[in-house]
C-alpha cells in the first residue's frame, strides 16, 4: 500500500521566530526588497496538482532557500497546500526545514559527507544512494540506530552527475534490498535537457525503465518512482511506474522556456517573486557625459538620470549593465553604464514631465507596476543566465516581505 505522509495540523507547523526577521532593522525604511506572494504559491501548487494525474505524488523541491524565496516560509505554505514530500540539497537545509514540524518526508538530493551520515536518523531524513559505499555507510547508521535508514536509489541515465550508471543499477539495487538496515523508499533519475532535447529525454526515460525492469524484486507500488521536473512535465508519461513529479521552478510561477513547452502552456501559474528598489536621487546630465565605472555608456543627449539604491551587492548582476530595463511609474527605463555594488543608474528622460520622478519612488526590477511587467525570465535573459541563478543571487541583505491572502 502506498503510504501518504503524515499531515501536520496548521497549529503544529512552526516557523521559528528568527525566520520572520529581516536582515535589516525593521524600523528603518526599505531601500531594496523582494516580495514573496505565498497565496500565489499555494494556488500554483493546487493548479499543478490539478493538471497531473491524481495518482501522481507532488515532490516540492525547495533547495537553495526555496530558490531564494525563503525555505521555512515557502515550505510551510506548501505543507498547507498538500505537498507529499520535500526535496532539499543538503543536511543544513533539511535541518532548517525539520524545525517547522515533525513527520514530513524530507529527501536529500545531494551526496552526504561521511560525517553527516549520523544525522539521517536524528532528523529522520531520506538519503539518496548512488554508490555501494553509500549503501554500506547508511546501513551502518541504521544498524547502530536500531532502525533502517530510508533511501531513494538514484539512477544516472545520462546526466553524468550523481546516481549509479543505469547499466550497473541492478547490482546496487540488490545490495540495498539485501540490507536489513536500509529501507528503499523510492527510485529516480534526473533528466539533463528536458526543455531543450526531447529526443535525449526520451532516451533517458527508456534507460530508466530498462534499469527498473532489471530489478525484478522491486515492488514499484510501494515506492516513489520519479523522473520528471517542471520542464519534464512536457513529456510526462502517465502510464507505467511513474507516480511522482519533482516540482521546483514551476510552483514559483516560472515556466522554463514556455515557447518550447507547449504542453505546459495551459498551466497558468502566477509569479510568486518580485524584486524592487527605490530612487535615491534624480539629476540632469549633459550630452557626452560618461556613466559609471569604466564609462561604458556615454550620453547621446541631455538626459535625466536616476540613481537607484541597489546594485550587485543586492542581486542586480553586472551582466545587465547597459542591457536591462526597470520600471518607474510603469515606464521602462534602461540601465545605463555598469551596475555598481550598491547603486544602479537608469535613464528616466523619456518619462513624461507631468509624471515627476522623485527620491523615494518605487522601482521594479522584476515584477509588475501600473500594468507593465518585467518577468524574471526576461531579466535573466538580459543577464545571460537562467531564472534559477537569478533567484539564488538575490543576496541576504535584501529583506523578503511575505504576502498572504490577508496582506504582508
Amino acid at each position: 500500500m502506498f503510504c501518504l505522509p503524515f499531515r501536520i495540523p496548521r497549529s503544529e507547523i512552526r516557523i521559528p521566530h528568527s525566520a520572520l526577521r529581516t536582515p535589516m532593522n525593521p524600523r528603518l525604511p526599505l531601500r531594496c526588497w523582494a516580495e514573496i506572494d505565498l497565496a500565489a504559491l499555494e494556488r500554483n501548487l493546487r493548479l499543478i496538482r490539478a493538471s497531473i494525474p491524481p495518482r501522481m505524488r507532488y515532490v516540492a523541491v525547495v533547495k537553495a532557500d526555496a530558490y531564494g524565496h525563503g525555505l521555512q516560509q515557502a515550505a510551510a505554505r506548501l505543507m498547507h497546500a498538500g505537498a507529499d514530500l520535500f526535496a532539499v540539497a543538503n543536511l543544513a537545509e533539511a535541518a532548517a526545514l525539520r524545525e517547522i514540524g515533525p513527520g514530513w518526508p524530507l529527501l536529500l538530493l545531494s551526496p552526504l559527507l561521511p560525517e553527516e551520515d549520523q544525522y539521517l536518523v536524528e532528523y529522520d531524513l531520506i538519503a539518496t544512494v548512488s554508490t555501494g559505499d553509500e549503501a554500506r555507510r547508511f546501513g551502518a547508521v541504521g544498524r547502530a540506530a536500531g532502525r533502517p535508514v530510508s533511501v531513494h536509489l538514484k539512477i544516472d541515465t545520462g546526466m553524468g552527475r550523481a546516481g549509479v550508471w543505469h547499466e550497473e543499477a541492478e547490482k546496487l539495487c540488490a545490495e540495498i534490498l539485501a540490507s536489513p538496515h536500509i529501507r528503499l523508499a523510492g527510485v529516480f533519475t534526473h533528466f539533463a535537457s528536458p526543455d531543450e532535447d526531447p529526443a535525449f529525454t526520451a532516451e533517458q526515460r527508456r534507460r530508466f525503465l530498462k534499469a527498473l525492469a532489471c530489478c525484478p524484486k522491486l515492488d514499484l507500488s510501494q515506492l516513489f518512482i520519479h523522473a520528471d521536473n517542471s520542464a519534464g512535465l512536457d513529456t510526462l508519461e502517465t502510464a507505467g511506474p511513474f507516480n511522482a513529479v519533482r516540482i521546483g521552478l514551476l510552483q514559483f510561477g516560472i515556466v522554463p522556456r514556455r515557447d518550447a513547452l507547449p504542453a505546459l502552456a495551459h498551466i497558468r501559474t502566477e509569479p510568486v517573486f518580485s524584486f524592487k528598489t527605490r530612487v535615491g536621487i534624480v539629476k540632469k546630465l549633459p550630452l557626452g557625459t560618461g556613466i559609471s565605472y569604466g564609462r561604458t555608456h556615454t550620453l547621446r543627449r541631455d538626459s535625466t538620470i536616476a540613481v537607484l539604491t541597489a546594485g550587485y551587492g543586492d542581486g542586480i548582476p553586472r551582466a545587465v549593465s547597459n542591457r536591462a530595463s526597470v520600471l518607474v511609474h510603469g515606464i521602462r527605463c534602461p540601465i545605463l553604464g555598469r551596475v555598481t555594488m550598491d547603486q544602479t543608474i537608469i535613464d528616466i528622460t523619456d518619462i513624461p514631465t507631468m509624471t515627476k520622478v522623485a527620491s523615494g519612488d518605487e522601482c521594479v526590477i522584476v515584477g509588475r507596476q501600473n500594468g507593465a511587467e518585467i518577468t524574471l525570465t526576461e531579466f535573466s535573459r538580459n543577464a545571460d543566465t537562467i531564472p534559477w541563478e537569478t533567484l539564488c543571487s538575490v543576496t541576504k541583505r535584501v529583506p523578503r516581505l511575505y504576502r498572504t491572502a490577508l496582506g504582508v
